[in-house]
């Protein structure tokens, strides 16, 4: 890797691997919660572990299978422990509508409730996704495929167009896990650059995992030159991540236009265009590639690694242990396999990942440990030999496709309890590896 460069370029871009104020601020509060909650999992330690939970992509099945996890890791006494919770794709949808509740652990039946009723039973109107279609065109600079995407398919899928803004989140969520949102620099994984593809979103700071580059997340997407915003442009909304007034010609004229550069689009296939806050910065932990253009483009981790793993892989995050919740299709072990060929790849201390013999069935819980110096990982997939049963898996697998638009409540509820039954049964193997990590 490149050599660090820990300085301030402005109060607006900040260069540098340390963990911004806000984070830290949280995680100081967050480990009295954890200290709590290990006690009376009769779980001594002298030092709060650092636990990550991870949500891979994979549709509507990774945002209903995420809350599943979830909802049994509160069951269980265990969602206290948790120090982050990352996502990607699907998951993030989970994480957008989690967060869009205050303190949202402290209910999380009413919750889930809440959740489960919207996706079994709400609907967003075709009108509502051309007026959003619309709006996007008409305010920000880049119009790319994710604002379609957004407008037109994401917003059928959650069955919500979700307008909140990702900064109305501070400190609104004192009582819950630190959340990232995990996406990838498109330019830079077309460019094969190991460390600068991986993009971090949080309600804080935005930027480059590994190549330590960060902006306030208020200002992603505004235009910068040098370090200096000189062009502030609306912040990006939730539906992004993942008007009711009635219309008259001029509106009508912007819906048109908004569905033709949507086609437009759509034979380019260009994604996530946005402005780059890293602009003519001379960067030196990052490739000088990524400085030299006005814009770059954002897209879904799971285009590169379904997993978030690298949000959490900093030196300065400490992690002790992670537990990945893999809900991708195909390959249960891609995710965590990649990883580690990757961290070999950029000397980021990480376990060796043994696989179980070739043609078996899929356990439920895996644990892998390596070094002093790296986590321990825990990987759960969804869909296994334990709460399957077999030649039922298959089944399970293609009722839940990654391109499905929407579950029945009955789909819904039975795809909850799969996902619970990977914590439930395995409660006692996670409090092991969590008193483990914590000696």
């Amino acid at each position: 890797m490149k050599p660090l460069l820990c300085s301030l370029f402005s109060s607006e871009v900040r260069i540098g691997h340390s963990l911004s104020e806000a984070e830290r601020q949280h995680l100081a509060r967050r480990r009295e919660t954890i200290l709590q909650c290990l006690e009376q999992n009769g779980i001594s330690c002298s030092e709060v572990p650092n636990i990550a939970v991870l949500g891979s992509g994979g549709g509507l099945r990774a945002m209903v299978g995420l809350l599943g996890s979830l909802c049994q890791l509160k069951e269980e006494g265990l969602l206290d422990c948790i120090m982050y919770l990352c996502g990607v794709s699907g998951s993030t949808w989970c994480m957008a509508s989690l967060y869009k509740e205050p303190d949202w652990s402290t209910k999380l039946d009413l919750v889930k409730n809440d959740i489960v009723q919207r996706l079994a039973d709400g609907s967003v109107s075709l009108k509502e996704m051309g007026q959003k279609l619309a709006k996007y065109y008409s305010e920000k600079d880049h119009f790319s495929l994710t604002d379609v995407w957004s407008a037109l398919i994401v917003s059928n899928m959650v069955n919500e167009i979700d307008e909140h803004k990702l900064t109305e989140q501070r400190g609104k969520y004192t009582k819950d896990p630190y959340p990232i949102y995990t996406v990838i620099d498109k330019q830079c994984k077309y460019d094969r650059l190991n460390a600068d593809p991986w993009f971090e979103i949080t309600p804080d700071e935005s930027g480059y995992s590994l190549s330590g580059a960060f902006v306030d997340s208020s200002f992603l997407g505004s235009e910068f030159e040098n370090g200096k915003n000189i062009k502030k442009q609306p912040e990006i909304d939730m539906l992004y991540l993942q008007g009711n007034s009635h219309q008259d010609e001029n509106k009508m004229i912007k819906h048109w236009i908004a569905i033709l550069r949507s086609i437009e689009k759509l034979v380019r296939w260009t994604w996530g265009t946005n402005n780059n806050y890293l602009y003519k910065m001379k960067v030196e932990s990052a490739d000088s590639s990524v400085s030299q253009s006005k814009t770059r483009e954002y897209e879904d981790s799971g285009l590169l690694l379904n997993s978030p793993y690298f949000s959490v892989l900093r030196k300065e995050q400490d992690i002790d242990l992670i537990i990945s919740l893999d809900f991708s299709e195909g390959d249960p072990f891609k995710t965590v396999v990649q990883t580690a060929e990757k961290c070999k790849d950029l000397q980021i201390p990480f376990p060796e990942v043994v696989l179980p013999a070739k043609n078996t069935e899929p356990q439920d819980f895996y644990v892998f440990k390596g070094s002093s110096d790296a986590p321990t990982v825990i990987h759960i997939p969804l869909f296994n030999a334990v709460n399957c049963k077999g030649k039922y898996m298959s089944k399970w697998v293609k009722t839940y496709s990654t391109f499905q638009m929407n579950y029945s409540r009955e789909m819904i509820t039975n795809l909850l309890e799969k996902a619970g039954l990977n914590i439930k049964n395995n409660k006692e193997k996670l409090l092991k590896e969590i008193g483990n990590v914590t000696g």
